[in-house]
């Protein structure tokens, strides 16, 4: 295979890799039903978008924010670590993070005694509840 095949399929892969990931954003606002117990969605403008808890973080705003950041909230040991490393809360790792909170945080701080206020495991879908969270992110995020 020539260089002139290679190429276009280069240019294509990175393409693919986010397809692979897209979860349904509608699938995932149905799904926050297993979330309103502890988290709201409330704009900063006051917006109610999603009634809720407030045992953890509101969730307008999560994607494109650095992780364990949300200033009306008391975070965890861990995940304020992991907010010390400036990490950025994307789909990928969002999905991955409320999978398994634990897990998770163990895995990105390279330790084994990690703790989590969320003990809540989103087993099923994750993936749709990440693309939503980036329906109820503001644009400039």
């Amino acid at each position: 295979m020539g260089i002139k095949q290679i190429v276009p399929i280069l240019a294509v892969l990175p393409m693919l890799a986010g397809a692979a990931f897209a979860g349904d954003a509608e699938k995932g606002e149905s799904d926050f039903k297993l979330c309103k117990s502890c988290h709201a969605v409330t704009a900063t403008d006051g917006t109610v978008i999603q009634k809720g808890g407030k045992t953890g973080p509101n969730l307008y705003g999560v994607i494109g924010r650095v992780a364990g950041s949300d200033p009306d909230f008391r975070y965890g040991d861990s995940l304020a670590a992991v907010s010390e490393t400036g990490l950025v809360w994307d789909e990928e790792n969002v999905a991955a993070y409320i999978t398994d909170p634990k897990a998770w945080l163990g895995e990105t701080l390279g330790e084994s005694k990690v703790k989590t206020k969320m003990t809540y495991k989103h087993r099923k879908n994750a993936e749709d509840m990440a693309a939503y969270l980036v329906t109820v992110s503001p644009s400039d995020s």
